[in-house]
């Protein structure tokens, strides 16, 4: 089959799995604070397709989605630089779309989804541009754009110091002193031992194989020299997160695009060393790369069937995607019951306020524990099982 059609094959799955998913998925407090919140990119560009499309989930996370599929392919892109194989690139495509942190990136607006496809963007533009200026400016509308970039500028002054550039040397550093002073990012707190926690989350990001295979080839392309400005991008932002988890905790969302992006490193680095070996010795390799598509494909199944979880959780707000359930139903069911407003917690009205549901303080909507199922009226359940109870009432004003 043809190369072309395969990826744009791998392009569509992956745009109609996404949709689908996200018919699935309500607002999380944490996006409607960002859509009801001061003014962002995210926000604007939630926005948009909320003005084109109207008020729903799909059209809130549309241009999460657009920006993954664009991600997509500048990663094939730049990967052309890395990999001689045609083959080999769509492997690295695949991988892409089944990692962890990818999904969720493309299914959640947060600043994750902007920060990989700006990261691969400029990685794709600085290959291509000469002028050196015309990649400052993109630089400079990355300080405006999101506080997440801030460590781009480092990891490019770090390359620019050691490439004897002392223009754009000096110039990423005065984009960083520009973004940290914008966004007002601090490095506070005292040793408190996050070092173990982040450590887990790129394993989850990443599953732990690939983030060791990650970790393995950023540490020996540092040994044996084979550094680029990709590599500098990648390992500044791994060990600036890391030293500091000592003292604060980090937000993953933003350390994490950093490690996505070095892939086209990870996958030429696996390719050249299954290739010089003989037949006889590549049998490791091969059982590495599948158990690691094994676990991707596992997690990714998890990701987009986890309502089926609900049936092993006795707890479902220990269920990893609790917070963007339960809050589209309960809006559809007070709709259903000619309910337009109710006084419930602050997070739940903040979510309910997306699916059309006022705050008024003449029906009150009070969360139940689950075994209280004499006293809720109202239930909200995924396969069969109960994860959400409430009960409403009328206040009689008079």
């Amino acid at each position: 089959m043809n190369s072309k059609l395969i990826f744009f094959l791998i392009l569509g799955l992956d745009a109609l799995i996404l949709l689908f998913e996200t018919s699935h998925l309500s607002i999380s407090y944490n996006e409607a604070l960002l859509l009801y919140g001061d003014k962002s990119l995210l926000q604007q560009l939630s926005y948009f397709f909320i003005n084109i499309f109207g008020q729903n989930d799909i059209a809130l996370r549309l241009g999460m989605i657009l920006l993954h599929l664009g991600s997509v392919v500048l990663l094939y892109l730049i990967s052309k630089k890395y990999l001689k194989s045609e083959r080999n690139r769509l492997w690295l495509v695949l991988i892409f779309v089944l990692l962890p942190g990818v999904i969720s990136a493309a299914l959640v607006v947060n600043h994750a989804g902007v920060i990989i496809f700006g990261l691969l963007l400029y990685i794709y533009l600085s290959s291509k541009i000469i002028d050196e200026r015309y990649i400052f400016l993109l630089l400079f509308v990355y300080a405006l754009l999101d506080s997440g970039f801030s460590y781009l500028f480092l990891g490019l002054g770090v390359y620019y110091y050691f490439a004897k550039n002392r223009w754009m040397f000096l110039s990423n550093l005065g984009l960083y002193i520009l973004s940290i002073s914008l966004y007002n990012i601090k490095i506070h707190g005292s040793p408190s031992g996050h070092f173990l926690d982040i450590l887990g989350l790129y394993s989850a990001i990443f599953t732990p194989i690939i983030f060791i295979y990650i970790f393995y080839v950023l540490y020996k392309r540092y040994l044996t020299h084979k550094i680029d400005k990709l590599w500098y991008i990648s390992t500044t932002a791994l060990i600036i997160s890391l030293i500091l988890s000592f003292r604060q905790r980090i937000d993953i969302e933003v350390f994490a695009p950093y490690l996505i992006v070095s892939l086209p490193l990870v996958a030429q680095s696996f390719s050249s060393s299954y290739r010089v070996r003989v037949k006889e010795f590549r049998k490791k390799y091969k059982f590495i790369f599948i158990i690691s598509l094994m676990f991707l494909l596992f997690n990714a199944f998890v990701v987009f069937f986890n309502q089926e979880l609900y049936r092993f959780i006795d707890n479902p707000k220990k269920h990893f995607a609790y917070d963007m359930h339960v809050a589209k139903e309960l809006a559809n069911y007070l709709k259903a019951n000619d309910i337009r407003c109710v006084k419930t917690d602050y997070k739940m009205q903040l979510r309910l306020k997306f699916y059309g549901i006022d705050e008024c303080n003449s029906i009150i909507l009070k969360e139940l524990s689950l075994d209280k199922i004499k006293t809720a009226n109202v239930t909200i359940s995924y396969s069969n099982q109960p994860v959400y109870r409430a009960y409403v009432t009328k206040i009689n004003n008079r």
